[in-house]
C-alpha cells in the first residue's frame, strides 16, 4: 500500500518516548532487521526486564496494581540479586509486585499476510505480590527463590530472542523468494493473474458501509502485533 511508506518514515522520525529513551541492546537487531524491510515498521519494543512496581489497591480488599500512578522501584534488564530487591523494597510504601516481563515488540505490518509471517506470543512471564501497604508479605529466603526463577525467566529469555531473529531471518528470505517467483509467473501467465484477481474479490466479504460513514485514520488494512519471545519453531 503506497500510504505505509510516508507513515512508517513519519514513525520511525518520532523521538523515543520510553523511559530509556532508546533502544535495548538485546532488541537493536530485531529491530534493525525489521525496519530494513518496506512492509514493517516499528513501534515499540523493551528486551526483556524486571521489576518491582509500586501502585495503590483498586480497593481494600484487592491486590492489583493500577497502572496509573504507579512508580518504578527497581528495573532491570539483566539477572538480578535477592539483596537488590529487598533493597528495593525498603522503600516501599504502598503494594509492591513483582514482574517479569519478557521480550516484546509491536509492529505495524502493511498488510495481512505480513502480520500473518510475524505472530507470536508467549506466556513466557511472572507476576508476584510482594507487600501490601508497605508491609512486606513474604520472607526474604521466598524473594530469594523468586529472583532465582526470574534469572532463569531472563537467561531463557535471551536464547529465545536470538533464536527468533534467526527464524525471522530466514522467513524473510523465503517471503521475498516466493514474492518474485510469484512476480515471474503473473507476469508471464496473463490468464493466471486474472484468476487470481478474481479469486481474492470473490472471497473479500466486506461489510455495507452508510454514505457518510468513513474510515477512521487507523482503519485500514495495516496490522498491529504483539511479538513475544517464545517461538516454537
Amino acid at each position: 500500500m503506497a500510504a505505509f511508506g510516508p507513515r512508517k518514515a513519519q514513525r520511525l522520525a518520532r523521538a523515543d518516548g520510553s523511559r530509556k529513551g532508546g533502544l535495548d541492546e538485546r532488541a537493536a537487531p530485531v529491530v534493525r532487521l525489521l525496519n530494513g524491510q518496506s512492509r514493517f515498521c516499528t513501534t515499540s519494543s523493551c528486551s526483556g526486564r524486571l521489576v518491582l512496581v509500586q501502585g495503590r489497591a483498586v480497593d481494600g480488599d484487592s491486590f492489583e496494581i493500577q497502572k496509573k500512578d504507579c512508580s518504578w522501584l527497581l528495573v532491570t534488564h539483566e539477572p538480578c540479586s535477592g539483596s537488590e530487591v529487598m533493597t528495593a523494597l525498603e522503600k516501599a510504601t504502598g503494594d509492591v509486585v513483582l514482574k517479569f516481563e519478557p521480550f516484546v515488540l509491536h509492529v505495524l505490518c502493511q498488510e495481512l499476510q505480513d502480520a500473518q509471517l510475524l505472530a507470536v506470543r508467549s506466556t513466557h512471564c511472572l507476576e508476584v505480590p510482594l507487600s501490601h501497604r508497605g508491609k512486606l508479605m513474604v520472607s526474604e529466603e521466598y524473594i530469594e527463590f523468586l529472583i532465582h526463577v526470574a534469572n532463569q525467566k531472563m537467561e531463557e529469555n535471551i536464547r529465545r530472542i536470538d533464536r527468533f531473529f534467526k527464524c525471522l531471518e530466514l522467513a524473510l528470505k523465503n517471503s521475498a523468494s516466493t514474492n518474485s517467483s510469484l512476480e515471474k509467473t503473473e507476469k508471464h501467465c496473463p490468464v493466471y493473474l486474472h484468476r487470481r484477481k478474481r479469486k481474492n474479490i470473490q472471497g473479500l466479504h466486506t461489510p455495507p458501509r452508510g454514505p457518510n460513514e468513513e474510515l477512521e485514520p487507523e482503519d485500514d488494512v495495516e496490522t498491529s502485533l504483539d511479538i513475544f519471545a517464545e517461538i516454537m519453531i
